[in-house]
């Protein structure tokens, strides 16, 4: 229906035409906070924004895509090394039964340190049979103590015995064992790269926040940069998805639950920033204790607690000032008064 004017359009400004999926309109509508609701009206404004997003500088906007690329990258990584942990877990349980423990029923070994690979590899090495403490100490990638060795053969022999196909076992287990060591390794490349990216954005500043490191800030930077696309806090807050759904009709006014309309990998990395402040901010830990002591739950108190990082990180993208505890404390008193 439009195309002869979008031909006309293009053919007296050449370039200026651009064409938008119903999809990107919808994640646009997300983006300003009224992802549920649909009109013109809205839908212009999406197409404005859209359109203003296109019009930034070329540098800013590929830096951000190599950023959100990288962060999105580490994530499918580090989802594929929980399930290689399990899988792992799994089958030594049945080489060596009652060696790998959950937490809370003992010493737990993990996986990932060079204790948990030193006892995998000796796992498949010796099919099951429990190997001497200078057989984990060679098979360490990094440092093993003689009494940590000792520990762990002393509890492999009181272990059951292998099970009759330990060879076969032992055999897919070393196979295992080597995708889980080249997945570790592409993490820690992914790590690097996620680092120098974030430096080259205004993400940086993030790393300023106590508990706050390069990768969760990396995670929280790609899905919010540009900042200029929120009008203020509370935008950004509801393009996380943990704003509470509200529903008006007239007279009616209703608060549900979060209402989850923004991306999954935006809210998870807000919360990432929430535990972080509330484990090494000095402020956000009385706040954390002043929640919990009003009855609310370990995760209920995360997300109020989100809020107010929200809040924080918004101010600091937006002014690009690094954070300070004292200044955050006054402001907060100031403001409680």
């Amino acid at each position: 229906m439009h195309r002869s004017w979008s031909a006309e359009l293009e053919r007296r400004h050449p370039g200026s035409v651009r064409v938008f999926a119903p999809s990107e309109t919808k994640a646009a509508r997300v983006q300003l906070g009224s992802g549920r609701f649909k009109s013109d009206d809205r839908d212009c404004a999406a197409l404005t924004y859209l359109a203003r997003q296109l019009g930034r500088g070329f540098r800013e906007q590929s830096a951000v895509e190599a950023l959100r690329a990288a962060v999105r990258h580490r994530r499918g990584l580090v989802a594929d090394r929980k399930i290689a942990q399990q899988r792992l877990h799994d089958q030594l349980n049945v080489l060596c039964p009652g060696l790998s423990v959950p937490a809370g029923h003992g010493r737990a070994l993990a996986l990932e340190t060079p204790t948990g690979l030193a006892v995998l590899a000796c796992a498949a090495a010796f099919a099951g049979r429990a190997p001497k403490p200078r057989s984990l100490i060679c098979r360490a990638p990094g440092r093993l103590t003689v009494a940590t060795a000792e520990f762990w053969t002393t509890r492999w022999r009181q272990c059951l015995s292998a099970p009759p196909d330990a060879a076969a076992r032992a055999h897919r287990l070393s196979r295992d064992l080597d995708r889980y060591r080249r997945l570790l390794a592409d993490v820690s490349e992914i790590d690097a790269e996620v680092d120098e990216l974030l430096a080259k954005t205004d993400g940086q500043i993030l790393t300023t926040l106590p508990g706050v490191a390069s990768i969760r800030a990396a995670a929280f930077a790609a899905h919010s940069l540009p900042i200029e696309r929120f009008p203020d806090a509370e935008h950004l807050y509801s393009a996380t998805g943990l704003a509470p759904a509200l529903y008006q009709s007239a007279t009616l006014n209703r608060r549900g639950r979060i209402s989850r309309q923004g991306l999954a990998e935006h809210r998870d990395a807000l919360m990432g920033i929430a535990w972080g402040l509330s484990q090494c901010s000095a402020s956000f830990v009385e706040r954390n204790a002043e929640l919990r002591a009003r009855g609310m739950a370990p995760i209920q108190a995360r997300v109020a607690l989100a809020r107010h990082a929200c809040r924080l990180a918004y101010r600091l993208l937006r002014t690009q000032q690094p954070f300070d505890e004292r200044r955050y404390r006054r402001g907060r008193l100031s403001r409680e008064r």
